[in-house]
């Protein structure tokens, strides 16, 4: 039994960790494959640890095969971002992906997955909605609940939507199982053991430990940490030097909203709020900052498809298994930058360089290299 993991572990905590033990209790002898984002994630910030000390996190707790989801799928929004990691799993052949939901009840997801594949008034719906100038994500829960009667607006019950969606869209064999979610995905508040990465990383950049909130292996590795704004000073300079709107997710009102305020803004911060308005959402803004600072264009965005799976990690039933998938896998899977000449990996190998003129120059070199290989 293999089962997929779609995840981002900004940072690994202890939610995480619960989830994969029950999966580990639902199938005790399954192969856990976890694709990841890299150094920048979907909800538009850098990951605060890097993705090789995430992956190390990842192996030390019980995931066996760490996958790269690339960023020009993960910094994009839900539908994006699950198109590239339905895509990675259902090339190595995943049986199950498990993913936690608020409402864990995957035939209401389903039976709305159906609608928006198949209910030709729902893109009406969504239209108007974005018309009378609702953000996307509020025009797609009232068009749903306009056909279906079900209110859906949580954040894990509407990726677990897209997952389905993307499940259905390109005709996958992989059965998707839903884990029950109690704490909230936005909430910023520390309670009990488990809180979400939100919290902890709103946290840790206001000196509040955590250690009560992460694994050992997690909590060990919280340094060298990675900010949006840490890199504002490079935000500012392509704003000012280059026309913005080449960029992924810049439209035009977007362009000069920017422009007007980008002299006024002190730090990333105060240039979000500058920026905002009731129909951009946060994660929108912060994906479209996000690809500014990448120089991720609008035709780059255009012409992209999963074109590569690459390995970042594995112990040895992970090794195991991806020794068995290779041969049956409908994409090349690589290990570096030398085995396959992609423009996907061209901008990972880019955004990867941008990443670490933070404050790890050591990772330029590490991303030459190969895997990590964990030894039980």
């Amino acid at each position: 039994m293999t089962i997929g993991i779609i995840a981002e572990y900004n940072p690994f905590h202890n939610g995480h960790l619960y989830m994969i033990n029950k999966i580990k209790e639902m199938y005790p002898d399954s192969t856990l494959i976890c694709v990841m984002s890299g150094h920048f994630t979907e909800r538009g910030d850098v990951a605060i640890i890097n993705k090789w000390k995430r992956t190390e996190i990842a192996l030390s707790n019980k995931i066996d095969l760490v996958i790269e989801l690339p960023f020009v799928y993960a910094s994009q929004s839900s539908d994006y971002f699950a198109y590239g990691a339905i895509k990675i799993l259902n090339s190595l052949k995943v049986d199950k992906l498990v993913f936690g939901t608020e409402s864990n009840d995957i035939e209401m997801l389903t039976k709305l997955a159906d609608i928006q594949l198949n209910n030709k008034e729902y893109d009406s719906l969504v239209k108007k909605y974005m018309d009378d100038g609702l953000n996307y994500p509020t025009a797609m829960s009232k068009a749903l609940h306009d056909i279906s009667k079900v209110k859906i607006d949580l954040p894990n019950d509407l990726l677990g939507l897209s997952y389905i969606k993307e499940i259905k869209k390109q005709k996958s064999n992989i059965e998707a199982i839903s884990i029950k979610r109690d704490n909230n995905y936005n909430s910023l508040e520390l309670n009990d053991t488990i809180a979400s990465a939100s919290a902890i990383r709103h946290a840790i950049m206001n000196n509040i430990d955590v250690k009560k909130f992460v694994p050992y292996d997690t909590y060990t590795r919280l340094d060298n940490l990675h900010i949006n704004n840490e890199y504002f000073k490079l935000l500012k300079y392509r704003i000012l030097t280059t026309d913005i709107s080449i960029y992924q997710g810049v439209d035009e009102g977007l362009k000069y909203r920017i422009l007007k305020y980008i002299n006024e803004a002190n730090n990333y911060y105060e240039l979000m709020d500058l920026v905002k308005t009731k129909r951009y959402t946060y994660n929108k803004l912060s994906r479209m900052f996000m690809h500014i600072l990448c120089g991720f264009t609008k035709e780059e965005a255009s012409d992209i498809d999963i074109e590569y799976i690459r390995v970042l990690g594995f112990n040895e039933q992970g090794r195991i298994y991806l020794n068995k998938v290779k041969k049956d896998s409908d994409i090349p899977i690589i290990t570096g930058y030398s085995n396959i000449k992609s423009k996907v990996l061209d901008i990972e190998n880019r955004v990867n360089k941008i990443y670490s003129l933070d404050n790890e120059n050591e990772l330029i070199e590490r991303e030459l290299k190969g895997p990590i290989k964990k030894c039980d």
